[in-house]
């Protein structure tokens, strides 16, 4: 008999551990290669992962909720003497290692609506086992509580003996030694009252972990929003004249967001420290500009893809890359590599119209950029003959930014520098 191990996938470069949270499949049913089998679960997204044999499966080795390392044996299939005899026993790993990228390219991400979670996944970005929730569960530890606890286990997980020794110091250690971080007073939620015409709906696991995320950003950061207003009439100009040629040439479309992003990585460029993350007392200034773009989903969720090097590469390549995750993103093809590992984050409300916004940062970065729409308005110019009343081109651009490390001055003239990159922005570049 021909078998082979399927083994628990590795997701991307940081991932070491995911959850079974659905098969598709049991033993003694036949799939096809392509076919689902499984759906794990990691700190990002849902992934389902692909049979890359055709076959039979004899044995299932974990029931769903089961958390395990990547590489762990989950089922076995026999491929029913289709392979030769140096197949068999071969572990598949579904990473582009051994089978190559086109078994890496099947791995299909894809964000369900449910109203139920995991029992080994919390709402937040971490994971917890099933022991360490129910330890936490029946001594009453709230989940803002166990967010503070530190993990030693990979990726800072939590263990059975972190939690443990917590409870045995709770009552006599400080905050400053479970969390660097000074963490506010959680507020008791209002009751809510519901009538008896009103409509109930289930968050889904994804709206639950951007909802968590969303309040915890807000209890970690000292938020502070700055806005300027940017006369971007020659990037209208060249945008309108330019946008044909340009999908005639390279056989991409250009929208603004292309441009705003290359003026993003080119102001973090002079000032670093907008591209940095904090940890307890240090300030980590990364090396790499990783963009995030965010995109709201056809199902109401938002999602963060990442440009990865944006400062290194020019307008066509960012147009490229960007269009490609986006479109990724509307149709849950992004693999959790590509939403991983962003060092700042733009969110376009003038997408929608909107000509403001003051956004909630991205943990663990310490600033986002919103972009407003694109209106004409009438301005004063100044001229050699005197000051005159021109129809102009402009839009507000609005930064958040984590006031722990970044003042006023710094938040203010970053922002300023975006809007006069754009600003100046000239009518003879060419495509």
């Amino acid at each position: 008999m021909s078998e082979f191990n399927i083994v628990m996938p590795k997701l991307g470069e940081s991932i070491q551990e995911a959850t079974i949270t659905k098969w598709f499949v049991k033993e003694g049913d036949k799939v096809a290669e392509d076919d689902n089998l499984f759906e794990v679960a990691t700190d990002k997204v849902d992934s389902e992962i692909p049979s890359p044999v055709e076959g039979t499966v004899v044995k299932v080795m974990y029931p769903e909720g089961s958390l395990l390392p990547v590489g762990q044996i989950v089922a076995i299939i026999n491929t029913n003497e289709l392979l030769d005899s140096k197949q068999e026993h071969k572990s598949v790993e579904i990473n582009g290692d051994k089978m190559g990228d086109s078994i890496h390219q099947q791995i299909e991400t894809s964000i369900h609506s449910k109203g139920e979670i995991s029992g080994n996944k919390t709402l937040s970005n971490r994971f917890y086992s099933p022991l360490v929730k129910n330890i936490a569960q029946k001594e009453n530890v709230s989940f803002v509580e166990l967010e503070m606890v530190k993990g030693s286990g990979i990726n800072g997980r939590v263990q059975k003996k972190d939690i443990l020794n917590y409870l045995e110091n709770k009552n006599s250690i400080s905050k400053s030694s479970i969390s660097k971080v000074s963490q506010p007073t959680v507020q008791k939620q209002p009751v809510v009252s519901i009538g008896t015409f009103d409509q109930v709906i289930e968050m889904d696991r994804v709206r639950k972990l951007i909802a968590n995320h969303m309040v915890m950003s807000k209890q970690v950061s000292a938020h502070v929003t700055t806005v300027v207003e940017a006369d971007v009439t020659n990037l209208v100009i060249w945008r309108e004249k330019n946008k044909e040629l340009f999908q005639i040439k390279y056989g991409e479309k250009l929208t603004y967001m292309h441009i705003f992003t290359e003026a993003t990585a080119l102001a973090i460029t002079e000032y670093p420290l907008l591209n940095s993350s904090v940890d307890g007392e240090k300030i980590i200034i990364k090396k790499n500009i990783n963009i995030g773009i965010a995109v709201a989903k056809p199902d109401g969720n938002l999602i963060v893809p990442v440009v990865r090097d944006a400062g290194q590469k020019n307008l066509v390549g960012l147009v490229v890359e960007i269009n490609r995750l986006a479109d990724a993103a509307r149709i849950n093809k992004l693999i959790p590599d590509e939403i991983q590992g962003g060092t700042f984050t733009i969110t376009n409300f003038g997408s929608f119209r909107n000509i403001i916004g003051t956004p909630i940062i991205n943990q663990p970065q310490v600033a986002i950029l919103a972009t407003g729409s694109i209106e004409k308005k009438p301005a004063v110019l100044e001229t050699p003959t005197g000051d005159v009343i021109a129809i102009r081109h402009k839009m507000y651009l609005s930064l958040s930014y984590d006031h722990r490390i970044i003042d006023g001055a710094l938040g203010g003239s970053f922002l300023r520098r975006v809007a006069d990159i754009l600003e100046q922005f000239s009518l003879d570049r060419n495509i």
